[in-house]
Order: structure tokens, then sequence, then C-alpha cells
């Protein structure tokens, strides 16, 4: 009897086993699909257009305020839910007034980029440091506002600093905007005319606080 049943108990492990390795390979496969499908939906990526997108500067003294911008050179943006990430280039070789012209004009961007003999380091020195850097750290709530946080680099000091934005998405293009906002330039340096640096400036100086406005767009990677 029992040389009689050893086919019939052969053959129902083998089937057993084979429905075993089915649904295995089944839950497998459908957890791989479900790992890729949660994959693909986390994390979006989008270049920045640097030529659509500029930063807003404005610094003042006791007789005058001056304003201007400043161009990106690239920059790339991680978008996961309502979380960000990334990083841009600030090109500081494009600093420019936009309130004064002609030779004023000029020796005000040429100041401000520290390429007059003599004065290259009295604010920026872009031939030294021609680009500075912003590294998101953090999107926060704050006072029902976003708060975006990250460490700003110029002239090889970084500070982090936090700024309310807004940001949205229309398609494939994603567009953030800051409120102005002011860094204490004296933090990376920048110390010309500065009275918190310098005695007896009486009033010939120039104000710490630089105030700045973002509009970054950036488009997404297919």
């Amino acid at each position: 009897m029992k040389i009689k049943f050893l086919p019939i108990l052969s053959l129902a492990v083998v089937l057993t086993a084979m429905v075993s390795c089915k649904d295995n390979k089944n839950k497998t496969d459908a957890g791989e699909a479900e790992m890729a499908a949660e994959s693909s939906i986390q994390a979006s990526k989008f270049m920045v257009d640097a030529e659509a997108s500029t930063i807003t500067w404005e610094g003042n003294k006791p007789t005058r305020t001056h304003h201007g911008t400043v161009k990106l050179e690239s920059g790339v943006i991680k978008m996961e839910g309502d979380s960000l990430s990334g990083s841009f280039l600030i090109d500081m070789t494009t600093i420019t007034d936009n309130d004064l012209e002609g030779e004023q004009k000029t020796n005000l961007e040429q100041h401000l980029k520290g390429t007059v003999e003599g004065k290259e380091g009295d604010f920026f020195n872009v031939q030294k440091f021609p680009t500075a850097a912003f590294e998101i750290t953090d999107v926060m709530e704050e006072n029902d506002k976003k708060m975006l946080e990250g460490n700003l680099t110029i002239k090889d000091s970084k500070n982090n600093i936090s700024f309310p934005v807004t940001y949205t998405l229309d398609g494939n293009t994603m567009s953030i905007k800051s409120e102005p906002f002011t860094i204490d330039r004296t933090k990376w340096n920048v110390n010309y005319g500065s009275k918190s640096v310098f005695d007896n400036l009486g009033d010939k100086f120039i104000s710490d606080d630089i105030k700045l406005t973002i509009d970054i767009v950036a488009k997404k990677q297919m």
C-alpha cells in the first residue's frame, strides 16, 4: 500500500510547491509594482529657468536708496508633496542697478561687483567670488505662511536664513515667489560703510540690511 501511495503523495507535494511559488511571485511582483508607483509620485525634479528667474535687491543710506537685480546662473528643485529641496547658483557678475543712469550707474555697479582697482573687497568681489549659492534645508509653517529655510553662501561665508514664500505648480512649470525680506550683509563680510563695523562714519554710512525678493521659475524634467 505504501508503494501505491508514494506517487500520489509526491504529486501533491509538487503541486503545493508550485502554487506556493506562484503566490509568492505574485506577491513579489505586486510589491515591486507598488514600490515603483510610489517612487514615481514621490519626487518631481525641476530645473531653474535662469532667463525667467530673478532676484531684486534694495540697499539704502541716509541720503538715497538704490535698487536693482541679480540673475540666477542655474538651479534644481525637487518636490515631494509639499516639501521642497534643492539648490541655486546666483551669478554675482550680473548685479545691476536700476535707479541710476550713465556714469553714475556704471560706477555703482562696478563698486558693488568689486571691479574697481583697490576697491575689490568693498562689496562682493565678483572676480574672486563670481557666484553665491542657496541650498534649501526646510519648508516650515509659521504664522499661516510657508517659510523657506536654507543656507546662503556669499564670499565663502555661509549663514542660515528663512523667508516667506508661495509656490505654485501650473502644468510642468513651478513658480516660487518670496515676500520682500532682509539680510544683514555684515554676516557675509560685506562691511563697506557699515556703522556697526566702523566708527566715526557720521551720516555717511550704508545700512547693513539688504532687502531681497526672489522670483524663480523652474521647468519639470520629464
